[in-house]
């Protein structure tokens, strides 16, 4: 397959699938964007698809929860083919808002666990808006999406980014199971490790996400969530300082997209 076609879903206040896009498009695959209405009157439009994002950006405004009604409508009407996608070695990506959904949704990442919802993203510690860049480090190889990718520096821009695991149980499980794949912060090394187990401080960690997660893949690798906007950094200039020394040929978002395009040539 020369160009694996990619579906960005979109709602009523999503306001990043422009970006998402063109980064996608950058990264060699063949982008388009759907209107969630499209999909529930034909939900069969999916089998045309290698990829499905759900991009950034307040998703029904963000009336009832972040990303709740969109995760609800897709919980109740799209379930058996967010699945099906899944199970056909397709690959499903959430941003931000995006994340959110999937979550909220219950059904992919993490699935819910003893009728009770395993984790879910809840109101940052501040009690604001946080809206910066952050230093990023993966872990494990778990997700496609982190192939090759060891750091990175990506801005986050959300209200509710607070990663809360159902219980100590099920955080241990998913890092047991290598499926918290990006943590904000900077990698440890033995002259920090001690310090780092008292968890990245504010705010490098703007949301206050239990584990520092940033990032969270299914069982399979090929389902992942992230709060940070990989799409914000896909050109140099993008970067907040790029007036102000040299800068790589590319934004460290790229590789993400290119990494999920690639999965498929």
């Amino acid at each position: 397959m020369a160009q694996p076609r990619v579906l960005i879903l979109r709602a009523p206040g999503t306001n990043c699938d422009g970006e998402t896009a063109y980064a996608f498009e950058r990264a060699g695959g063949k982008p388009e964007r759907l209107h969630i209405n499209r999909l529930l009157e034909a939900s069969s439009v999916l089998d045309e698809f290698q990829i499905l994002c759900l991009p950034g950006g307040f998703s029904y405004g963000d009336d009832i929860a972040a990303g709740r009604i969109l995760g609800n409508q897709i919980r109740h009407h799209l379930a058996d083919c967010l699945q099906e996608f899944r199970a056909k070695g397709k690959l499903i990506l959430g941003i931000c808002n995006g994340f959110q959904i999937l979550i909220k949704s219950g059904i992919l990442l993490p699935e819910d666990r003893d009728f009770k919802p395993a984790a879910t993203l809840t109101w940052n510690d501040s009690g604001k808006f946080e809206d910066r860049w952050v230093p990023l480090y993966t872990a494990g190889s778990k997700s496609i999406f982190f192939a090759g990718i060891d750091t990175m520096y990506l801005p986050v821009a959300h209200a509710e980014g607070k990663f809360m695991p159902q219980s100590q149980q099920e955080l241990d499980r998913l890092q047991a199971n290598s499926q918290l794949v990006l943590h904000y912060g900077c990698r440890a090394t033995e002259s920090t490790a001690r310090a780092m187990t008292a968890g990245v401080a504010y705010p490098d960690n703007p949301n206050g996400s239990l584990g520092d997660v940033a990032g969270v893949c299914d069982d399979t690798g090929r389902v992942c969530g992230l709060m940070p906007h990989p799409e914000r950094y896909i050109e140099p200039t993008q970067h907040p300082r790029w007036t102000r020394g040299p800068m790589p040929e590319a934004g460290d978002g790229l590789r993400l997209f290119q990494n999920a395009v690639n999965y498929f040539i």
